[in-house]
């Protein structure tokens, strides 16, 4: 007989107990590096809110016209893929965790207490050497029972607004970490939550450098802090070697960093029963699903120095078609199409006009009626999210009245 355990009061401790070990060994999840989502059961979004520019001199009395500022909504998601654990087992091995319960005969899952049940559950979940923590960061979804779903490094290289450093010309630890320091958003620098990412083998370089420095080391003895110029250094044990990362890392919403985990809500989430009737061996099998993302590409600073690196660095930049508009007194809409090497916001709009993004880099521009009596001009600014300092304006006017109105 089966022992198949469900989602029920104590065996959702479980369930829990098995989800948590499943992250263990998971340097990301350890260190407190991402916002693990549980339950997720299919995609949700991970919403995402830009402000433009809002503070202006004080009025006492402001009007429709003053308003300033744009809230610039957008999201990404976490869409979890299906995948198992399954391995078979002789109850023989485990036998010093079930003999104190049942002291006679066979081991017999059905039988035994549930205080034995989870202890054998947690023995056995970590004999599957789970291998979460690799995918979270290196993981690529695929066919095979490798590409189980995509990590966090796969997610980011296909985010247009990553902001990828050129190879410095100084290939030291220390030249690269000082590129990658400079490449970081101003706004970003003093943030608690900043981290810089590497690997185990590049820290050890780097500690070498600063130890071999004759001044501001430690002893050869002594290893020297994770920190550059202020900024905590993270390893982690499946971190490539010669990529380097500088980015928000938390176990809250305040991170840059996602994942999302369920256990399936399934009749059999886990199941442990014998493989054959005539056989000693019993087999353990356990439904998950997973999947990660990062939420902003322009919070996410890559050096990668790898001999085929995945992160190149491209022109940043954005332009627009036409670059004036022309609007009737009565009020209108037209179109501009936006080229952009990546996300864009509106960086400021006059008063009166309203704008509408519709899809395939079609922006709509709207003029609201002008009662004014007095033409309207100003210039809409649009901004890359990835680096503000690209801009394009695009010319706005609108006319104090209409020919035919004129004409009457």
């Amino acid at each position: 007989m089966a022992i198949v355990v469900r989602n029920t009061n104590y065996n959702g401790e479980v369930l829990e107990k098995i989800l948590v070990l499943a992250c263990t060994g998971n340097d990301l999840v350890e260190k407190g590096l991402i916002m693990v989502i549980p339950g997720v059961e299919k995609k949700i979004s991970l919403p995402r809110i830009k402000t433009g520019k809002m503070l202006q001199k004080r009025k006492e009395n402001p009007g429709l016209e003053d308003s300033k500022g744009n809230f610039n909504y957008s999201e990404k998601s976490l869409d979890p893929e299906d995948f198992m654990a399954f391995t078979t087992f002789n109850p023989r091995a485990f036998e010093h965790i079930w003999r104190k319960w049942q002291p006679k005969g066979n081991l017999v899952f059905a039988e035994l207490p549930p205080e034995a049940q989870n202890t054998l559950l947690d023995e056995l979940s970590k004999s599957v050497k789970f291998e979460l923590g690799w995918h979270y960061i290196n993981g690529e979804f695929g066919s095979d029972d490798d590409h189980l779903f995509n990590g966090i490094l796969t997610q980011a290289a296909k985010d247009t607004d990553v902001i990828v450093v050129p190879a410095p010309s100084d290939t030291s630890m220390i030249g690269k970490l000082k590129a990658v320091r400079k490449a970081i958003p101003k706004a970003l620098r003093e943030n608690p939550n900043l981290r810089i990412l590497m690997s185990i083998d590049d820290f050890d370089k780097y500690d070498d450098e600063l130890t071999e420095r004759e001044y501001k080391n430690t002893s050869e003895t002594d290893v020297n802090k994770k920190r550059y110029k202020g900024i905590t250094i993270e390893t982690l044990n499946s971190w490539p070697d010669d990529l380097i990362v500088a980015t928000l890392c938390s176990m809250s919403a305040d991170g840059n960093l996602f994942a999302g985990v369920n256990l399936q809500d399934d009749e059999e989430v886990i199941q442990i029963d014998k493989w054959m009737n005539s056989s000693e061996l019993y087999f353990f099998k356990l439904l998950m699903k997973a999947d990660t993302e990062i939420a902003f590409g322009e919070e996410f600073v890559v050096l990668d120095t790898r001999e085929t690196p995945v992160f190149k660095a491209v022109e940043r930049g954005i332009s627009a078609d036409p670059v004036s508009l022309s609007f009737k007194a009565a009020g209108e809409s037209k179109e501009v199409t936006v080229t952009a090497s990546g996300d864009y916001s509106v960086v400021s709009i006059p008063a009166g006009f309203s704008v509408v993004g519709s899809g395939n880099d079609i922006l709509t521009v709207t003029a609201d009626a002008n009662s004014s009596g007095n033409a309207v001009s100003g210039t809409l600014v649009l901004g890359l999210d990835a680096d503000p300092e690209k801009t394009v304006d695009i010319a706005l006017s609108q006319a104090a009245v209409d020919e035919e109105e004129g004409g009457e």
